[in-house]
């Protein structure tokens, strides 16, 4: 989701000098989408490249559709629309996750927010990259019937929004101890920020025009339950820290359909689930954990760098992409300061390094 009112991007904390530093992947969801996102990546970087062709294969006519709105120097048509953003976002984050991976970082935990869920679900091997690409798409598919609704940030707690709450407005994500979102139909959204705003807490709209992690999906979402029993669903290869229960993945979630059906309309407990990432056994404490950004922008950096652990310098932040579209150019060097940092850290010590132009 957006991130919060006021915020940005920081310098990169460090990791301890002289450890290898452990990697953990964070993957972005709704909100952190921008035209041409990662596109200066593509025909450079092989593996990304890849990755990205074979979610734009797996769903044939539409993704060759989506492939050509992604590389589109201008496109008239928004890409807040779910029907856009969340295969992207899906894609991005899961090729660059997967170019990560190649590089032989080997992380030893993946923490997705919304849709990013979905990415690290794939590259655990929960669900193969094709399958998931097909849930992402069905359940978009289906909140398309959803009333016109949207998301809100609010830089306030969750003990503080909540006689903002309705029948209709829920909480939607807790994405930092000051950063809640909400979600709702586009009428009672706009009425809570009207009287947040009365009340002195600043809010702005998260780039959605469908209330994500919101009961109100619920109509929409049923029958998901049966499209994802269709798949396969295998246990995680990879630790994946879930936002939705904020605590490792376990494997009877990961091969219940119900779990997955109704993760659109349950909240995103990021911070929570980051907390558990940070204070695991082995966690930030005992060795440094290098959290890198796999998606665009940098709003989960930016909280990261803010959670205690990472403050006292457990850890480093890495995002992997600018915090803003700026070209291709704007990619390629992200990435290549991004490598620089993840070498810095230990991170690719005797790896094979990345191609960059």
């Amino acid at each position: 989701m957006a991130g919060p009112p006021g915020g940005g991007p920081a310098p990169a904390g460090q990791g301890s000098p002289g450890r290898p530093g452990r990697v953990a992947l964070l993957l972005p969801g709704q909100g952190a989408q921008y035209p041409r996102m990662a596109a200066g990546l593509y025909d450079v970087e092989p593996v990304f490249t890849a990755a990205m062709d074979e979610v734009f294969a797996a769903l044939g006519p539409s993704g060759r559709a989506l492939r050509s709105h992604w590389l589109a120097e201008e496109s008239p048509r928004s890409l807040d629309a779910a029907e856009r953003a969340q295969p992207l976002l899906f894609a991005v984050d899961h090729a660059l996750g997967r170019l990560v991976l190649d590089w032989g970082a080997e992380p030893v935990a993946l923490l997705g927010h919304s849709v990013g869920e979905m990415a690290a679900a794939a590259l655990a091997g929960v669900f193969s990259a094709a399958d998931a690409a097909h849930l992402v798409v069905d359940r978009v598919r289906r909140v398309a019937a959803a009333p016109a609704g949207g998301m809100l940030a609010v830089a306030a707690s969750v003990a503080q929004v909540e006689p903002y709450l309705g029948p209709d407005v829920s909480v939607g994500a807790v994405n930092a101890p000051r950063h809640t979102v909400l979600a709702g139909p586009r009428r009672a959204l706009g009425e809570a920020a009207e009287r947040l705003e009365a009340a002195g807490l600043t809010s702005r709209p998260v780039a959605s025009d469908t209330a994500f992690h919101s009961p109100v999906l619920g109509p929409c979402l049923e029958g998901a339950r049966d499209v994802v029993a269709a798949v396969p669903r295998r246990a995680p290869r990879i630790t994946v820290y879930s936002g939705r229960t904020a605590a490792p993945l376990r494997a009877d979630e990961a091969a219940d359909p119900g779990f997955w059906a109704a993760q659109p309309m349950t909240p995103v407990l990021f911070w929570p689930a980051l907390d558990a990432l940070l204070d695991a056994p082995g966690g930030a404490g005992a060795e440094p954990l290098v959290l890198v950004e796999a998606g665009p922008g940098r709003t989960l950096s930016s909280i990261a760098r803010r959670h205690p652990a990472v403050r006292r310098g457990g850890g480093c932040v890495v995002p992997l992409l600018p915090g803003r579209p700026g070209g291709a150019a704007a990619d390629r060097a992200a990435l290549a300061e991004a490598v620089d940092a993840l070498r810095a850290a230990g991170a690719l010590a005797g790896r094979r390094a990345p191609v960059l132009p």
